[in-house]
């Protein structure tokens, strides 16, 4: 696994534990399931999965001890990939769960696609992305490559320097964030494999360092708010 020894799978009591492990295992790579803030701290690398609502999510995290835990390693710029719902996670809050705040790293809502424009709701099926760089885990991907999408909201992120792809569905979806975070949606693929986890393995380090924007965001105000509250 070259230097990331020790990769931690977060399970906070809402994630896709499973799915993320077999996709390790079928790239070579071992992981381990933990909810020990410690192990989590003392890992190269971390992963926040999430399935089902954003306010469930979030109190699971909380009920957890885990959301001071997640930011802490956030704030150590090691590699962090947040995965579906584990991306949304780390807005600031979302239309599926009103007055529920999320970890606030970087700015932005999850908001909910709109009906009225004739098209399905839930989003299901596949759809391309628009890549804004090939490098970190869109390296070696095809221009304009399709992805599987199965959600009902959507990020907006406020920084448009943040997203690293996006999608059209009636709406600019902002399906993907920059490497700084790694936080990426499910169903992104390639025809040989669940890559987006391969290249997190594989991952440059210079492009994962503190100079990112989620560690940019340690002199914010919000961000010294959202720490400290927790």
């Amino acid at each position: 696994m070259g230097e990331y020894e020790m990769i931690s799978v977060i399970d906070y009591g809402a994630g896709n534990i499973q799915s993320v492990i077999k996709a390790f295992h079928h790239i070579g790579c071992e992981v381990q399931v933990t909810a020990d803030r410690e192990v989590i701290k003392a890992s190269d690398a971390a992963i926040l999965p999430g399935v089902g609502a954003f306010g469930d999510s979030m109190n699971c995290l909380k009920n957890a001890g885990l959301v001071q835990p997640v930011l802490d390693f956030i704030e150590s710029g090691k590699p962090f990939l947040g995965i579906c719902l584990g991306l949304q996670l780390l807005f600031e809050g979302s239309e599926e769960s009103p007055g529920v705040r999320g970890l606030g790293v970087l700015e932005g809502k999850i908001l909910r696609i709109p009906a009225d424009r004739g098209l399905k709701v839930p989003h299901i099926g596949w759809n391309s992305l628009e890549l804004r760089s090939q490098s970190g885990l869109f390296a070696g991907l095809e221009e304009d490559p399709y992805v599987y999408f199965v959600h009902s909201y959507y990020l907006h992120a406020d920084d448009p320097s943040v997203v690293s792809s996006t999608t059209e569905y009636g709406v600019r979806i902002d399906s993907a964030g920059k490497p700084i975070c790694h936080a990426v949606p499910s169903g992104k693929k390639r025809a040989d494999g669940p890559q987006d986890v391969a290249e997190f393995c594989r991952a440059d380090r210079r492009g994962l360092r503190r100079n990112g924007t989620c560690m940019q965001r340690e002199s914010s105000p919000a961000w010294t708010s959202t720490t400290e509250e927790w």
